[in-house]
């Protein structure tokens, strides 16, 4: 069997949909080898996700650098160096720009809770719980230089009558941990075979 590309994972927080893909490869579901981690956020538990699989982690603090165009130049440097073929963004808080665009077109994964192309932005549970819709999901999708825009892989979606948003929440996170592997293989299957 040929040996699997190299990806990388950026996240800044808790890291749950980066543990479910690092899962997922363990599993064999996906057919790419998680190599790297980038994160902006030198406190992040995602850190502590990646010491536990033994994965490659960066911080690359964006007040580290005088500008965006440094910072994406530095990460470029990291991925270059370990060979990394694709990303997927999860759970990363910041806006790719034009030096990773530039780098890795039609490259770079991300996933969004909710519908797209309705609920854009970082409140995207918030703002469609609080417009009162009554079915939710999960989107990734192949991101372009707009926010939340490019081209989608899946989606999926589920109803929901209730008033609590946690349990909204709850089951975005659990749809999250499976689609995004599932997308992962699609946009593998339709790039790479």
């Amino acid at each position: 069997m040929a040996s699997k590309i190299d990806i990388a994972i950026f996240a800044s927080g808790n890291g749950s949909n980066f543990e479910a893909l690092v899962n997922a490869e363990k599993q064999n579901k996906i057919a790419v080898h998680v190599a790297v981690l980038i994160c902006d956020n030198p406190n992040a538990y995602v850190l502590q996700r990646a010491a536990n699989h033994n994965i490659a982690a960066f911080v690359v603090d964006r007040k580290q650098f005088n500008n965006k165009t440094e910072y994406e130049q530095a990460i470029l440097n990291i991925l270059q160096k370990h060979n990394i073929q694709f990303i997927c963004l999860a759970g990363y808080m910041l806006i790719v720009g034009k030096v990773l665009l530039t780098a890795f077109p039609n490259k770079i994964l991300n996933i969004h809770p909710a519908l797209l192309p309705s609920f854009k932005g970082a409140h995207a549970i918030d703002d469609a719980f609080n417009f009162g819709v009554k079915v939710f999901g999960v989107t990734v999708h192949i991101i372009d230089n707009t926010i939340d825009g490019g081209t989608i892989l899946a989606q999926r979606a589920f109803e929901y009558y209730g008033d609590n948003k946690n349990e909204v929440e709850e089951q975005i996170h659990k749809i999250e941990h499976t689609l995004y592997a599932e997308a992962v293989n699609i946009y593998y299957n339709k790039t790479y075979k």
